[in-house]
């Protein structure tokens, strides 16, 4: 991480205005310092604990997505194996299940799309709900501040992970998932978990290094997602479903803990701030509806540019949320027929991805304009699905997760974007809008892809995938009209001077 970026997550007990931080670097000649001219720092609220690391919200991060990558793939298998006890279906994995001339378990394509559909229902509960939420704890937290956006979600998360465990010991139907999804997204879920720990990262990240901060916040996604999936499939084949579960609720609650302990606040809370009041969605809608107010170009274009990164990322987003959902499902079921074990090292191979993208950012970053590293990964990404469209072996399946290693490269982009697009002043506003964003791209995702795979079973099992890859060409040609105009903009500004 670099230096002015350590300085920026670990203030001292005052974190002065820009202007001053300004005035002071000119009279020290520190350039690091100087690049943080145009972050926006405010008081900043103690911890009861002070971080000997130079971390911030990172393990809040960290932790919250240990507990999402454990629970998803359990959650999915449970479904199944309940669903499949209910129907009569023996999910033991015979011979015949790689062989391919032998016809289709009837009954299995009955609890495949019965799974699909429970979590679609799951799915869509959760997120339906959040998608009104977390526009109001986005836009809050830049008036009570960003502690309670990161601590509240986690103890939601932890809420769910209780019911799931009633519904476990006490053989409840499945329809109590939902009711534990109901539950977190009324505090948020972990939309607002992103929201608040990429608003915080805006509040203390200078322009040039952002998209690289950010990028580090997604590796923390990734590399507790992997660690997560390896210990999920090898538990679950050991011990079953109940004990991860309970490791699903400590993780919430270690998470919460830690961002109380040890964050500090990085604006300065309003104590008369209001949580339900329309204010919130108000200063969203002006965001998109004025494209913020710091433009240097014409108002027009700079909304229009706000506006279609919006739409890339949502489309960029629905593709890998709504794809995600999926890759269980097609592993589980014939020809490739995976067990436990080769699903959790599925996922880590998905979740490494977002290692070797950070990687591969940092290296490429030296010679590309952020946007063509976007475009790089997206090619990643269509390599990857049209791969996993056609495999019906474990070998073409890993080859896929390995075409697929700088995927994670342009949502970084695309936020770091978005962020230089509006001013200091209106980065929670902006994130607010952007995490709404994510809710409904999980809520389009698994409607439209848990939708599309069990209708397009009986002609190509792994059409959703190719249709994922066909989406993705949208933001591509997006991103690279925007870049190639605004190179031309540049040079007919450098022509004119």
């Amino acid at each position: 991480m670099d230096e002015p970026d350590t300085a920026a997550i670990l203030p001292g007990d005052v974190l002065t205005s820009a202007d001053d931080e300004e005035s002071t670097n000119d009279s020290s000649g520190d350039k690091a310092h100087i690049e943080e001219a145009d972050v926006p720092t405010t008081r900043t609220v103690r911890p009861p604990f002070t971080c000997p690391l130079p971390v911030s919200v990172e393990p809040v991060m960290f932790l919250s997505m240990f507990s999402l990558a454990l629970q998803a793939p359990l959650a999915t298998q449970y479904l199944w194996d309940r669903i499949s006890e209910d129907l009569g279906y023996n999910g033991s994995k015979t011979s015949e299940c790689s062989n391919s001339s032998v016809p289709p378990d009837p009954l299995e394509k009955e609890v495949e799309t019965l799974t699909a559909h429970w979590n679609l229902y799951i799915s869509l509960g959760g997120f339906s709900v959040g998608l009104l939420v977390v526009p109001l704890l986005g836009s809050w937290s830049d008036l009570a501040g960003r502690r309670p956006v990161l601590i509240l979600p986690n103890l939601g998360l932890a809420l769910q992970a209780v019911v799931y465990l009633v519904v476990m010991y006490l053989k409840l139907p499945v329809v109590y998932f939902l009711v534990g999804r109901l539950l977190s997204g009324l505090s948020g879920d972990f939309n607002a978990i992103l929201a608040g720990c990429f608003s915080y990262v805006a509040d203390t990240s200078n322009r040039q290094s952002r998209t690289f901060r950010v990028a580090v916040l997604e590796a923390c996604l990734g590399l507790s997602g992997m660690l997560a999936s390896i210990i999920g499939g090898q538990w679950r084949r050991a011990q079953g479903y109940i004990n991860p579960f309970w490791l699903v609720l400590a993780t919430n609650l270690a998470s919460a803990l830690y961002a109380y302990l040890f964050v500090r606040e990085s604006v300065t809370p309003d104590p008369s701030a209001r949580l339900l009041t329309s204010r919130h969605y108000k200063a969203v809608w002006h965001l998109l509806s004025t494209g913020g107010s710091s433009s240097e170009e014409g108002r027009r274009f700079h909304r229009c540019k706000l506006w279609l990164y919006t739409l890339c990322f949502f489309l960029v987003v629905t593709v890998h949320f709504g794809s995600r959902d999926l890759y269980v499902l097609y592993e589980l079921s014939s020809p490739l027929c995976w067990g436990s074990a080769l699903i959790g090292y599925g996922s880590a191979a998905q979740h490494l991805a977002y290692l070797t993208s950070l990687l591969g950012l940092k290296i490429m970053q030296r010679c590309l304009a952020d946007s063509w590293v976007a475009l790089v990964g997206l090619a990643s990404n269509i390599m990857g699905l049209v791969v996993f469209s056609v495999a019906d072996t474990t070998q073409l399946m890993f080859t896929g997760y390995g075409l697929c290693f700088l995927f994670i490269t342009v949502t970084p982009v695309l936020r770091s974007k978005l962020s230089k697009l509006v001013d200091p002043s209106e980065q929670g506003a902006l994130f607010a809008c952007v995490a709404c964003v994510e809710s409904l791209c999980f809520l389009v995702g698994s409607g439209v892809f848990n939708s599309l795979y069990p209708a397009t079973l009986h002609f190509m099992r792994g059409f959703p995938f190719l249709f994922a890859a066909i989406i993705l060409l949208i933001p591509a040609g997006i991103i690279g009209t925007l870049q190639c105009l605004d190179q031309r903009r540049d040079r007919r500004h450098s022509t004119a001077s």
